[in-house]
């Protein structure tokens, strides 16, 4: 009978113990709720407006339960849906709200706790590290230097405002050119959305809705558009950046971007002035510097993603513990099967070749781009 090929989750997230202990150690957002009602698990109270004092503590913020901290359940979720290998990072905030003096030392804590996981179960775990983005640039660096001596480390997840003013913002040269150095995956995610008074005043009717479905994809469109608009990639071209959620609008927008970039360039150039704008196209950087994960639950999505940077660019992954199953008591996740079939219906070709495509999507691809040993 033949061996199933592997499968690798690349966008898979986890709040070890000790971040959990850094949040429920805070008063102010983001923190750990516990309810006076031990059976219920505890909230993440992670926006400004999850803090609403009007609504009863069980209704603030997300449910956080032992599916988002427990290793030995990512595990039992990996065998429910036949994943082979899962590449695990923390979730949003991350550390960009510790004072600066404090980032490095959870950095190092959290890192080193996320090695011991992968090293505790070879070819199951290996995971994308976080940065004390708050700190000094050099204590940075220095993170990032350090991360090369974690063998299963494999990049670092980075949230779309960088050190505080977005990823145009040149005091992220250093950083990029370190990432560049020393060859880490960059794993752009969302956090912060749009402005909540774009939802509307009757936003609060339909839960999360608009800002996990538009705001994250805007929010990380805006970022890598404006890392790509201040040359990041010109003074850069050895960065390699894996985008959540198959780019946000990235492949459907790119065509309108590049317009308006060339169209833009045309007026200071009629006047002598110096063109404005990055010297590599965005084709160009999409298809050389750029990797989407396979988070969008669409074959339409697969295939835009495919055209913009090609099917060996394109990596599976499930968000989870995100999403969870529909019915109680479900062990099998609808998120999950409709991104596979997403998969499945979106990669190109048909028959023989249509298998070789969802093969790369589902592993192959993780596999060669990060040096993976599977289990």
């Amino acid at each position: 009978m033949p061996k199933e090929p592997p499968v690798v989750d690349i966008h898979t997230h986890i709040y070890p113990p000790t971040y959990l202990s850094l949040l429920r150690s805070r008063k102010t957002v983001p923190y750990l709720l516990d309810l006076a009602d031990k059976t219920l698990p505890p909230r993440l109270i992670i926006l400004p407006s999850d803090d609403d004092p009007s609504l009863p503590p069980e209704s603030r913020g997300r449910p956080i339960d032992v599916s988002y901290s427990s290793i030995e359940e990512k595990l039992k979720f990996m065998t429910n849906h036949h994943i082979t290998t899962s590449v695990i990072s923390l979730a949003n905030p991350w550390l960009d709200f510790l004072p600066p003096e404090e980032g490095p030392k959870w950095a190092t804590t959290i890192n080193n706790e996320l090695e011991s996981l992968s090293t505790c179960n070879p070819g199951k775990i290996y995971a994308f590290a976080t940065l004390p983005l708050s700190a000094p640039p050099q204590a940075i660096i220095q993170e990032i230097s350090r991360l090369k001596t974690l063998p299963h480390i494999k990049g670092i997840i980075l949230g779309t405002t960088g050190l505080g003013s977005g990823l145009d913002d040149p005091a992220l040269n250093p950083i990029w050119s370190s990432l560049q150095s020393h060859s880490l995956l960059i794993f752009l995610h969302p956090h912060y959305g749009l402005p909540s008074s774009l939802y509307g005043p009757r936003a609060h009717e339909y839960g999360h809705v608009l800002p996990l479905s538009l705001g994250f994809p805007m929010e990380t469109t805006i970022a890598f558009t404006r890392m790509w608009l201040s040359g990041v990639f010109d003074r850069y071209p050895g960065l390699k950046l894996l985008i959540a959620h198959s780019g946000g609008t990235i492949p459907f927008l790119a065509g309108r971007i590049d317009s308006c970039v060339q169209h833009e360039r045309h007026f200071p150039e009629d006047q002598g002035t110096k063109t404005r704008g990055p010297i590599r196209s965005l084709d160009t950087v999409l298809k050389d510097n750029i990797y989407l994960d396979a988070v969008i639950y669409s074959g339409t999505g697969i295939r835009a993603a495919i055209e913009k940077v090609g099917v060996e660019k394109v990596l599976f992954g499930t968000d989870h513990p995100f999403f969870p199953p529909l019915e109680e008591g479900e062990k099998k996740w609808k998120s999950v099967f409709t991104n596979l079939d997403a998969v499945t219906e979106g990669q190109d070709g048909e028959g023989a070749g249509a298998g070789a495509g969802a093969g790369k999507i589902l592993g192959g691809n993780a596999i060669e781009l990060l040096g993976l040993e599977v289990g």
